[in-house]
């Protein structure tokens, strides 16, 4: 059960326990040794509760079956933390789950609030109702991302074994994990800085392997097509949510029209106003389908990706640090100085790449299977629902004529 402890939206708490894996477009395949999932999730004013529940056969852990209470930043910190380790450079680190963000919904029912006197109640109630769903939904996709994340990790051979992971499931006090302060936002600031720089210098370095080279041109290209995909997604529903929103008002006073006494098409008004309402909800399934299946899918794959590109990137910087050792290796037999030093160097450079790149090509390949399946799942679907949804508009549409016509 989620429970609010803040001032609506929406006002009562709703019921319905987050089951994210219906509320997300990220398929994961089933492994029983070690299962993570958000049973609750707790939503005050500024942050986040989540009740993360895990079951496990794993040697590793004290139980068996075990919760914890996390927010919003100890899942940062826990990504953070498989980012700086080096012994996972080689690997695709799953994308951090975004920062919950209920403020749009939040203005747009302090903007209905203070337009409550221009509307009438039933056209307020129906406006109302729209924005505490939204909201809700908004809630139930945080906690799926959220969900997601651990379950990513979870999965993964090697990922799964970190301690800093299992601390984060298994202690089941606060880990301490407080928000950055600003000399520190200003370090990443500088360290973002530098990391561009630094992938600018590389990025016109020659790569000994034409695979990884292909790769990276096609993950350039396919994270920038993706990014403007999501763009126009998230266009296309917004665009089917104020068709939903627009019809509300319409519906609300054609019905007030049916009210007027001794008006003889007050039978016409009522039930066209029944047909605008019944378009009104199918629009507003049809907007929160694509949002689903299109919208998020494109998204997450847009995060994903960048991911992706993080691990060449490494993967480049270890390339260039094992060309640089064997440089030094050269002078050093040159100079016949510093030639153990050098050798030995020139070896954990080259142990490093070797192993990064092996690791690399295994998760970039597993990645382009992950990201075909899924998209050909969430596209098949996706297009089963608009069929549906654009057969049901032709009916309602077919029986408010067929109804009209049997007026008087």
């Amino acid at each position: 059960m989620m429970e609010h402890t803040e001032e609506p939206p929406p006002e009562e708490e709703p019921k319905a326990k987050p089951k994210s894996r219906a509320d997300s477009s990220v398929d994961l395949e089933t492994d029983t040794s070690l299962v993570v999932e958000i049973s609750d999730a707790l939503s005050e004013q500024e942050k986040v509760k989540f009740t993360v529940h895990t079951k496990t056969s794993l040697k590793s852990f004290k139980k068996l079956d075990f919760s914890s209470v996390r927010e919003h930043e100890e899942f940062v910190w826990l990504h953070d933390s498989f980012v700086e380790n080096e012994d996972f450079a080689g690997i695709l680190i799953p994308p951090p789950p975004p920062r919950p963000d209920f403020n749009n919904p939040r203005q747009k029912l302090a903007r209905l609030r203070e337009g409550e006197d221009t509307m009438t109640k039933e056209e307020y109630g129906k406006m109302k109702q729209e924005l505490e769903a939204e909201y809700l939904a908004t809630f139930k996709k945080t906690v799926a991302m959220h969900e997601v994340f651990l379950q990513r990790l979870a999965r993964h051979p090697t990922l799964r074994n970190d301690p800093n992971f299992q601390v984060f499931l298994e202690y089941e006090g606060e880990l301490n994990v407080r928000g950055k302060n600003t000399k520190e936002k200003l370090g990443n600031i500088w360290k973002g800085f530098s990391k561009s720089i630094d992938e600018s210098f590389l990025k016109n370095h020659k790569d000994v392997d034409s695979w990884f080279e292909k790769e990276k041109k096609f993950l350039e290209e396919y994270n920038a097509r993706v990014g403007e995909c999501t763009k126009q997604a998230d266009k296309a529903t917004k665009a089917h949510k104020r068709l939903a929103d627009s019809y509300i008002g319409v519906a609300t006073y054609i019905h007030l029209l049916s009210v007027a006494k001794d008006d003889p098409l007050s039978a016409l008004y009522k039930k066209t106003s029944d047909a605008f309402e019944k378009l009104r909800k199918l629009e507003g399934r049809v907007s929160t389908d694509e949002d689903l299946k299109l919208s998020d899918l494109l998204r997450y794959y847009e995060r994903d990706s960048y991911a992706a590109l993080d691990l060449l990137y490494r993967r480049m910087r270890s390339l260039a640090n094992f060309e640089s050792a064997n440089k030094k290796l050269e002078q050093a037999k040159t100079k016949n100085k510093g030639l153990a030093e050098a050798e030995s160097a020139q070896q954990v450079a080259s142990a490093k790449f070797e192993k990064l790149s092996d690791n690399g090509k295994q998760e970039l390949t597993s990645f382009k299977d992950r990201r075909v399946l899924l998209f050909k799942k969430s596209l098949n679907e996706l297009t089963e629902l608009e069929i549906k949804h654009a057969k049901n508009q032709v009916s309602i549409l077919k029986a408010a004529i067929a109804t009209l016509k049997e007026l008087p």
